[in-house]
């Protein structure tokens, strides 16, 4: 009994597509994005939306000046403790004090993109490449939507959950088609989801045929506009912040005696006494570096003053 209720229901899902159905809504689907995305990505190269445009040396100072202050966070232990904490005052001062920023005058000013011409730059730029995505790809869901609505093109192969179907039988409006049958309109969203790798070996890595890598960049961002001018000094504050929170414990301290106690050359109380001579050491010359240094910043300060 069991097995004819289950050839019914198969044979109730069977549908015989027409082949003029593969031939004129198929394929020319995926053809048409196909051909649009190639031709997106070239009217982005026209734009020069997608050019890189080489930034200035005071930009390139404000960047390399923060990964500077990342970088002695992260592999500090490797020097020893009066270079670490040299660099460490020297950069918390810096950072203070708004030296690597491109405008120090503005450093607690809010950042207005529309009074910087590289802000101005970087928006215009995101608004065309934004523009190159959203028109062609609107353009091709409504003549989609137009001349295809209603059409069943393909079965799936594999069987799928019916959490599947409002996305696999969009405009299809019948609740009891089986979930691996595809209408147009969820074979144009399975098109712009799947054409990357297509793009890719047509136009190589870095192609701005992709709109979906452009959506998810969008989605990261918040829906914050494109090209907004970061706050540097913030930035150089945070990581100031950063460094005076970062402890220090050199990678070679005491390097030869570790050495001597691991092949029996030493015992473990004698490292232990050398250890503590060599932490008071470290204390004296730490300080003695911190002074010089804070006495090398109260010159130059009187020498400017002096100056002016």
């Amino acid at each position: 009994m069991v097995q004819p209720i289950a050839n019914t229901l198969v044979e109730s899902q069977a549908l015989y597509l027409d082949p003029a159905i593969r031939d004129w809504v198929l394929i020319p689907i995926m053809i048409v994005m196909v051909l649009v995305g190639v031709l997106r990505d070239q009217v982005t190269i026209l734009l020069g939306a997608n050019t890189f445009k080489k930034p200035g040396l005071k930009a390139i100072r404000e960047t390399k000046a923060l990964q500077r202050g990342t970088v002695l966070r992260l592999y500090g232990n490797n020097i020893p403790p009066p270079s670490f904490h040299a660099r460490k005052i020297y950069l918390s001062s810096a950072f203070e004090r708004g030296t690597f920023l491109k405008n120090p005058a503005a450093a607690n000013q809010p950042v207005n993109p529309m009074t910087d011409p590289q802000g101005m730059e970087m928006m215009m730029e995101g608004m065309k490449k934004n523009m190159a995505m959203i028109i062609p790809q609107t353009i091709i869901m409504a003549w989609v939507n137009f001349f295809f609505s209603g059409f069943v093109l393909i079965k799936l192969p594999f069987p799928l959950t019916l959490r599947f179907k409002s996305m696999l039988q969009r405009g299809v409006e019948t609740p009891d088609m089986d979930v691996t049958w595809v209408s147009s309109l969820s074979w144009y969203f399975l098109n712009l989801f799947g054409l990357r790798s297509i793009f890719t070996l047509l136009l190589g890595e870095d192609n701005a045929a992709d709109g979906m890598r452009d959506m998810q960049s969008m989605a990261a961002m918040g829906g914050a506009a494109p090209g907004q001018p970061q706050d540097f000094h913030k930035l150089f504050l945070a990581e100031r912040e950063n460094l005076e929170l970062t402890p220090h414990e050199w990678e070679l301290e005491d390097v030869e005696y570790r050495l001597l106690v691991k092949y029996g050359k030493r015992t473990e109380g004698e490292y232990q006494l050398y250890k503590k001579s060599l932490i008071e050491d470290v204390v004296a010359a730490s300080e003695n570096a911190t002074s010089l240094q804070e006495n090398k910043l109260k010159t130059r300060r009187k020498g400017g003053g002096k100056r002016d």
